[in-house]
């Protein structure tokens, strides 16, 4: 099939190129000149692990491809996703600028298609009705064309940061909302080879599960804190209450464990698009309202826990491990590191900062000192915060990190040390929910 992918972003780069790596002639699409010429140099603009060999394969066997051309590319295409992003207003709201403008870009490049058939599926995530009432629309408007001759399709994406590639290979589920014959066709034929449930549904239902989906977790993982929260105050490991909890087939174990909150670029923009969505039609989600809330709060017991133990912030040297929201990953956007060195250097800590793969993206949000590897980044610290689990920091060697700090306190906001090795090491040792 030949496919046209608009936006190269994690999304749009990760569709492309897997779905390029099963034979189809994919065209990832984009504005900037800049990253297009990356992508047909075998560069991925953006860290996940796999993605940049899959892009490398996809050039070498001509199955894929970069342009900025958008005409060439809906001519010579069956199918087009558009996978460009819906960041937030100040409100919570979506942006749907992006969304807008590439519907009107493909309804002109429509115009000097000569067969009169194309499908247009959305994968960015929208808001219910997104498709039917803006994208179609404005495809129809700009290209002219009849409403019987297009395609128009929602089929979200369930990708997590960090292994998109492997979840785009091998999905557990496909929902393909469809509003014609021509669309669910083109799915269909598209995804024949996955064996896992494959749901169909009208768009605007596509559309709100994958919302509904991210707000469940995120309200889950909420929850989950505010026990192990209260696992503190009471001296209980919270990791056995959520084995037992896990052990029950209703809750399952996923998404129990305690932390410093959720970030990244799904969790708290669609629970804050819900939210404000849900205002629009005139309903108040309190559900929706209290997981935002107990996630912004939830990174600051981090720092109360460091200042517990330090006695005082002010003048003290503290390390953060991990900047980007979660391992395997370079994106930092809602990440709660960035909560946590604000709130820290409000209180006049000296904060140096480390990550293996985010700290360029991190030095667009706060301006700190970042070291180049984590021993430099502990190196004569009073306080380590762990904020992200990566495997480099928790295969550390306790006893060279007690020889490199000034001090001793550790605050593990991860749960992603041994409690055991660190006080054994001498370490002053607290994590979310240990009790």
């Amino acid at each position: 099939m030949n496919i046209t992918v608009m936006g190269t972003g994690y999304v749009g780069l990760v569709t492309g190129a897997t779905l390029a790596d099963v034979g189809n002639k994919v065209v990832c699409l984009d504005l900037i000149e800049s990253k297009i010429n990356d992508l047909n140099n075998g560069i991925s603009p953006i860290f996940e692990p796999g993605l940049e060999n899959l892009i490398k394969t996809g050039l070498q066997n001509k199955n894929l491809r970069g342009s900025t051309d958008i005409e060439n590319c809906i001519r010579e295409s069956d199918l087009t996703f558009i996978c460009v992003g819906t960041p937030s207003n100040k409100d919570g709201s979506i942006d749907l600028s992006y969304i807008k403008s590439a519907s009107a870009s493909i309804g002109r490049a429509l115009r000097a298609k000569e067969e009169r058939e194309h499908t247009i599926i959305v994968k960015s995530t929208v808001v219910p009705l997104t498709t039917e009432e803006t994208v179609l629309p404005a495809i129809l408007k700009k290209s002219g064309w009849k409403r019987e001759q297009l395609g128009i399709g929602m089929n979200p994406e369930f990708l997590r940061e960090g292994s998109a590639v492997k979840d785009a290979q091998k999905p557990d589920r496909i929902v393909m909302g469809v509003s014609d014959d021509i669309a669910l066709k083109k799915m269909e034929e598209l995804y024949e080879m996955h064996t896992c449930t494959k749901q169909k549904c009208i768009p605007r239902t596509a559309e709100f599960i994958k919302y509904a989906s991210n707000s469940f977790l995120a309200a889950k993982i909420s929850f989950v804190n505010e026990m192990a929260n209260l696992s503190n105050e009471w001296g209980i490991d919270f990791e056995e209450v959520a084995e037992g909890m896990g052990s029950d087939s209703r809750i399952s174990p996923l998404f129990l464990r305690a932390g410093a909150g959720f970030g990244g670029s799904c969790f708290p923009k669609d629970v804050k698009a819900l939210s404000a969505a849900s205002k629009n039609i005139k309903v108040e989600s309190k559900m929706l309202n209290a997981t935002l809330e107990v996630n912004e709060i939830q990174p600051l017991n981090v720092v109360k826990m460091a200042e517990e133990r330090l006695g005082v912030i002010k003048g003290k040297r503290i390390a953060i491990l991990g900047l980007a929201f979660k391992p395997d990953t370079d994106d930092v956007r809602e990440t709660r590191s960035e909560v946590v060195i604000n709130e820290l250097i409000g209180k006049g800590a000296l904060v140096i900062g480390h990550d293996p793969k985010g700290m360029d993206n991190f030095k667009e949000l706060i301006d700190i000192e970042l070291a180049k590897t984590a021993m430099d980044a502990i190196k004569e610290t009073d306080c380590i915060i762990l904020m992200t689990e990566w495997k480099e920091y928790t295969e550390l060697n306790y006893e060279t990190i007690k020889e490199e700090m000034n001090g001793n306190v550790v605050i593990d906001g991860r749960r992603g040390f041994n409690q055991k090795r660190m006080e054994e090491t001498g370490f002053d040792y607290k994590a979310i929910g240990l009790g």
